[in-house]
């Protein structure tokens, strides 16, 4: 199994999150009798992954991923930025995901890692709207919309080789655009763009070509189940989670 990435860090400012939650950081907000991110560190190393890092800032993350068994690294200037230096200091395969991502399943960890064809250098869990629908009914996502479908990122994401470095440096340069997905195609010339504005480009060949534009093997790995492209981005996502955690915990 890979090292793992918690992206842990604050954008600055108030969380609206950590505010309703009356929590310091969106990390800390207690489900089911633990914090998001030590559920998070739990499930990775349910999952087998022997080495997670967490990237933060705030004092009181920093302690909460030492005492569950995370190494704690400097958070920078944003997620692509501290998956930069994680990369350049861990090394790959690194498997990166959220402290927010309060669901996470080991089993999906283990199926999406098995999944990534040999050759990959980069892979991106995503969820069809139809599945997330089924899983999570009335979780509002954003959506990517492409010939295939509708399609939710899952913030787990693999860089399995050393050039994934490129793509972590494409990342930095699209990071503001990442709710506007015209923008991100529209780096790759018109002709791609306009087969996306007439809904004629899937999700696979448009992260293919992302890809290959700073010449990495990039593809998608769709999610067996819906849930897992449910994150806590809002304070209607935490109530969600709260209601699911209380039933898995139930049985």
């Amino acid at each position: 199994m890979p090292n793992a990435l918690v992206l842990a860090g604050s954008r600055g400012g108030t969380d609206p999150v950590a505010d309703y939650a009356g929590v310091s950081d969106k990390a800390l907000i207690p489900l089911g009798g633990q914090t998001m991110l030590a559920r998070v560190i739990g499930a990775l190393h349910e999952a087998g992954i022997g080495r997670v890092a967490v990237a933060a800032n705030a004092p009181a993350v920093v302690a909460e991923a030492r005492q569950h068994g995370a190494q704690p690294l400097a958070a920078a200037a944003g997620p692509s930025a501290s998956t930069a230096d994680a990369l350049a200091m861990l090394g790959a395969p690194l498997l990166v995901t959220t402290a927010d991502h309060a669901l996470l399943r080991a089993d999906w960890v283990r199926d999406f890692v098995a999944r990534v064809p040999t050759g990959a250098d980069v892979a991106v869990l995503l969820a069809r709207c139809e599945a997330i629908e089924r899983a999570a009914p009335g979780s509002r996502r954003t959506y990517l919309r492409f010939a295939d479908g509708n399609w939710s990122g899952c913030n787990l994401f693999l860089l399995a080789t050393p050039k994934a470095e490129a793509a972590v440096r494409l990342w930095q340069s699209v990071e503001r655009d990442r709710k506007r997905p015209w923008r991100i195609v529209g780096r790759l010339g018109p002709g791609l763009l306009l087969r996306y504005l007439f809904g004629r480009l899937s999700l696979a060949e448009a992260i293919a070509s992302l890809g290959r534009r700073v010449g990495v093997t990039a593809v998608v790995i769709e999610a067996s189940d819906g849930l897992a492209a449910v994150d806590v981005d809002k304070p209607s996502d935490l109530d969600f989670v709260r209601e699911r955690a209380e039933l898995d915990a139930l049985g």
